[in-house]
């Protein structure tokens, strides 16, 4: 499967407008330019360039968003970056403070092959260590399970649209389950109570999300824990 080369500079503004607006909110200049150590004008310019390349929606002396296309690609940077810094604290045991800054070195490099690896060794993980959700993967699959099932990579072929979790959602939100991440137990979980892919869902959120997320699943309302929210991908 063919990866298309982007510019690590690129791909480091991508991650962080996603960082700081997954649900496509608006991110400033001032809010860029602190986080990158990047001078605001410079800033700006970059803004413009990426907005000629189809990848952000910029508003002058507001700030950017990401279109669908810009998105994309910043999901598939923050999740391997995510899942390094698990692998590189779970299996290579570095130290806590060293982890980030490696990971940004190793995210570029790493193939989606590698990738897919990685997250089959730590057992399709949901959050890295500082407790962020990791993004689905890009593959056209509906489950972790579809994913292991196919051994020959060169075969895998890359979903269309953008996904986000329940749990990545900041508004009320209408939606469709195109992914769920996890094992068996979860998936059986998550399938008794009547949610699968292609479940119409509506999403609000409630004043004790940090414990359980409202759904509405055929006019019923359900309340589901973080994890499963995590793990329940939707295109909205």
């Amino acid at each position: 499967m063919a990866e298309n080369k982007i510019s690590e500079n690129i791909e480091e503004y991508l991650e962080v407008l996603y960082r700081n607006g997954s649900n496509k909110e608006q991110v400033s200049t001032t809010k860029l330019s602190k986080e990158l150590g990047i001078a605001p004008g410079s800033v700006t310019q970059m803004l413009k360039k990426l907005e000629k390349l189809g990848y952000i929606d910029y508003t002058p002396y507001k700030g950017a968003t990401l279109t669908d296309e810009g998105m994309k690609i910043a999901q598939k940077i923050t999740r391997k970056h995510r899942i390094l810094e698990k692998f590189l604290i779970d299996v290579l045991k570095i130290k806590e403070e060293n982890v980030h800054d490696q990971a940004c070195e190793m995210e570029h490099t790493l193939s989606d092959e590698a990738e897919r690896a990685l997250c089959a060794m730590l057992n399709n993980p949901d959050v890295c260590p500082d407790n962020n959700i990791i993004p689905a993967c890009n593959f056209d699959f509906d489950s972790c399970h579809q994913c292991y099932s196919q051994k020959d990579f060169d075969k895998i072929v890359n979903r269309q649209f953008n996904l986000l979790s329940i749990s990545e959602l900041t508004s009320n939100t209408d939606g469709t389950v195109s992914f769920i991440r996890g094992d068996s137990d979860l998936l059986d979980e998550i399938s008794d109570l009547g949610i699968r892919i292609g479940s119409q869902i509506k999403y609000t959120p409630n004043e004790n999300q940090a414990e359980n997320y409202s759904v509405i699943i055929d006019d019923e309302e359900l309340f589901i824990s973080r994890e499963m929210a995590n793990n329940i991908f939707i295109r909205v």
